[in-house]
């Protein structure tokens, strides 16, 4: 089409996850997402969608970029569940030390400002939060820990795991984050009888 300016949709996304991530869903304005695609308001509506539905957007694409990426850390955990656990850790602390991204984590951010989320972003937002305990869940039932001990050591390393991202917000060092890493592997190391 004649006239009509062409622009990568995944670029732009992109660089709105980033304005998002970085300011926060209330804290970001329209005129900012302008700003960080390089797209006018109107691409913005016509191409993306509203403000609801570029966040939606955006989180899903987070949510799949790093669960690809837990996932595939914790696919050892039959054989070697401490080392797909320390693996999970590993990919936050990657996150957590790119200069690119900004500090903490799109999903718990998202999940701290609930109460000025409209209902739909929230409640996808919750559920993001929840993949991260399923996924842990599932990792530690494989390394043959049975429901109960999996489920509350899925909780405790979820936990552990969002306030990495929270701590390294408030300037925490890698060195202190890998610590509290350090940590938090005891408890699976003493479940699984260190076994690897």
């Amino acid at each position: 089409m004649a006239g009509k300016k062409q622009f990568d949709i995944a670029s732009a996304l992109d660089a709105a996850m980033i304005q998002f991530w970085r300011a926060g869903y209330a804290d970001t304005s329209v005129d900012d997402l302008s700003r960080a695609t390089g797209l006018n308001r109107s691409s913005i509506y016509s191409s993306l969608g509203d403000k609801d539905t570029l966040f939606l957007r955006c989180l899903e694409r987070y949510a799949t970029r790093y669960g690809d990426a837990y996932d595939a850390a914790l696919s050892c955990a039959a054989g070697r569940p401490l080392a797909a656990v320390r693996a999970f850790f590993d990919v936050t602390l990657e996150r957590i030390a790119d200069p690119g991204l900004p500090d903490g984590c799109l999903v718990a951010q998202t999940v701290m400002a609930t109460p000025v989320l409209s209902a739909s972003v929230a409640e996808r937002a919750r559920e993001a939060i929840g993949f991260q305990h399923a996924r842990l869940r599932a990792a530690l039932k494989a390394g043959r820990l049975h429901d109960e001990a999996a489920d509350s050591l899925a909780t405790h390393l979820a936990a552990v795991n969002q306030s990495l991202a929270v701590m390294s917000r408030a300037g925490t060092s890698a060195e202190r984050l890998r610590a509290v890493v350090d940590v938090a592997l005891d408890a699976p190391a003493r479940a699984l009888g260190a076994r690897d």
